[in-house]
């Protein structure tokens, strides 16, 4: 009998404590969502000039990973803000330019914000009213992204469109993915920090955007 009991109390101290990693992260998700959107609307007032694609790459993974090696301290959520926030300074001049060498920019810009957001709640909703387990995706999203990044550097240095086309629609279905593996990951105990939680879930969202917004423009004429 007191070991049902114990077993009882061990389980739903395991439902609340996910329960909790899994509201965090959609807190911290939100603020950071609201942060980059400020930092992506500053670099379009202030006209700021892309940086190199390779830079870029760098200072990325330099953020990433001092947010996962503080991932359990204090600074690590002042990481995640300078990560999400120079995310989404980055975001400046790619919508400045969109906006200025398509016609209908704005138009593109909004329809592939609302379809990412329609696209997270739906994939969101599935996982967590289904409480499917996605963690055998880990592996095959993981290699994928691999071969999905190395041929879009090969694309951008010799200048593939088509290619870079392939990508990006590879892109949004890994987005997808990755989606729906963290969220599975949250509910199921395989990740117990909001941290890590809330980058990772972030990072698909911000490829998720772009990858859709490539998309979109491929298929809508030019100012010139």
């Amino acid at each position: 009998m007191q070991t049902q009991d114990y077993g009882l109390i061990r389980q739903q101290e395991s439902i609340l404590a996910t329960n909790r990693v899994l509201r965090n992260t959609y807190l911290l998700l939100g603020l950071t969502l609201l942060f980059s959107a400020l930092t992506a609307g500053l670099a379009m007032v202030s006209n700021a000039a892309p940086l190199n694609p390779f830079i870029t790459i760098i200072l990325y993974m330099g953020l990433l990973f001092g947010t996962f090696k503080l991932q359990n301290s204090g600074w690590g959520l002042l990481m995640v803000f300078a990560l999400t926030g120079f995310l989404g300074y980055t975001l400046g001049p790619i919508l400045n330019m969109y906006i200025q060498n398509f016609a209908n920019g704005s138009q593109l810009i909004m329809t592939a914000l609302g379809a990412t957001g329609i696209i997270f709640f739906g994939l969101s909703a599935y996982a967590l009213t289904t409480r499917k387990d996605f963690s055998y995706l880990g592996g095959f999203l993981f290699a994928a992204i691999m071969v999905a990044f190395l041929l879009g550097l090969g694309a951008m240095v010799f200048n593939i469109s088509g290619l870079s086309l392939v990508i990006s629609g590879a892109f949004v279905l890994l987005s997808a993915g990755l989606i729906l593996f963290h969220t599975s990951q949250i509910i199921h105990g395989g990740e117990t920090n909001y941290i890590v939680a809330t980058v990772s879930i972030y990072v698909a969202l911000y490829n998720l955007f772009l990858n859709l917004l490539a998309l979109l423009s491929a298929f809508s004429g030019r100012n010139n």
